[in-house]
């Protein structure tokens, strides 16, 4: 920080006693006086944390819904030095169940005869652990209502010639009776996909794909991938659509 000279110098004014009187260079005043005051210096924010707003919110579960909170575990994680234990929490309802691992410190109390759950950390102060309240909250109410209600995805294809379609590939299948999306998309060949386990797809339209599944994480993933087929471009608005994205026309490049 400071050159060896300037250093030593800093050094005997620090150890000198209050009664002795020493002149210090000009230039060397500001860095003694930064260097006296770094014990009082303040935090570059003063604003005080607060808890997460969908954290501290209630979660409603319907009826038919039922969440198990398991007991503590150690994973084994080859990308952290320290162990952090967790928790396996599994929400099932009538369309299926869901499973997903939650760190320690997030807490769940859960009231059976009121159907609420809420969840709080073991110390607000701590961003990691703030960060994860309300990460855990989104997840759980995604698992909850997609074990009630279901998630879907509306796929829509623009373009001039672009059709789909839900057929079966009895020597492609990698479980029993899995779909495949089978699209034209103005390539020389046919584009086949196959619908993960736990999805269905059905095309209402020749140019709708409709992807329903209890996963949202799953059914919006693989609307991705179907998507990257056709990105929508701006020059004539054709492609892929996932729900309602829309896009802005260019106008055409002209020389």
């Amino acid at each position: 920080m400071f050159a060896p000279s300037r250093r030593r110098v800093l050094e005997a004014v620090a150890s000198s006693s209050s009664s002795s009187v020493v002149t210090l260079p000009g230039f060397l005043v500001p860095a003694f006086q930064q260097t006296a005051g770094a014990a009082a210096r303040r935090n570059f924010s003063a604003t005080t944390t607060r808890p997460s707003k969908l954290g501290r919110t209630p979660l409603s579960i319907p009826p038919g819904v039922e969440i198990t909170i398991g007991e503590p575990f150690v994973k084994r994680d080859m990308t952290q030095w320290k162990q952090q234990p967790k928790r396996k929490i599994t929400v099932q309802g009538p369309l299926g169940q869901l499973e997903m691992d939650i760190p320690d410190f997030v807490k769940i109390d859960h009231d059976a005869e009121a159907r609420r759950a809420t969840l709080s950390v073991a110390n607000r102060d701590e961003k990691e652990q703030r960060e994860m309240w309300g990460t855990t909250w989104a997840y759980l109410n995604r698992f909850i209502m997609g074990v009630s209600e279901g998630h879907t995805a509306v796929l829509r294809l623009v373009g001039i010639g672009y059709r789909a379609t839900i057929d079966t590939r009895p020597e492609k299948e990698e479980y029993p009776g899995q779909q495949f999306v089978c699209l034209k998309l103005g390539f020389s060949h046919p584009v086949e996909m196959g619908v993960p386990k736990g999805m269905k797809a059905s095309t209402p339209q020749p140019t709708r794909i409709l992807l329903e599944g209890i996963n949202r994480e799953q059914v919006m993933t693989f609307a991705a991938d179907i998507r990257r087929w056709r990105v929508p471009e701006p020059y004539k608005g054709k492609g892929i659509f996932v729900n309602g994205e829309t896009i802005k026309l260019k106008q055409k490049k002209i020389k």
